[in-house]
């Protein structure tokens, strides 16, 4: 699986966040359900700590669940990525498909 990340974004954590979750715009954690999102962690980091964050672009991400490839994704209470039910905030499709939770998808960032 591949990404192409046009912008990286350097956010510092409130919280201890991990790798691969969408994070909320401003908030240096994970993105609430439904929410904005400034983009997708590219490794886990501790509070206080730099994390890269890609925020235009593909970047990998983990789903909470199972995702259409190509179909509209919104983020999960804990930052995962979930097919989107026309409520919320839109993030961006999934490039490629899951069919579970906790595995990783590419999806087309959407800011």
């Amino acid at each position: 699986m591949q990404k192409n990340s046009i912008f990286t974004f350097s956010a510092i954590a409130s919280v201890a966040v991990a790798a691969a979750r969408f994070i909320g715009l401003g908030t240096g954690a994970h993105c609430a359900a439904d929410a904005k999102a400034l983009g997708v962690t590219q490794t886990p980091a501790a509070a206080g700590e730099a994390v890269a964050v890609d925020v235009v672009g593909t970047a990998i991400v983990e789903a909470g669940g199972a995702i259409l490839p190509w179909g509209e994704v919104k983020s999960d209470a804990v930052g995962k990525a979930i097919a989107h039910d026309g409520t919320g905030e839109i993030l961006g499709y999934a490039v490629t498909g899951a069919t579970a939770d906790g595995q990783k998808i590419e999806v087309l960032l959407k800011f």
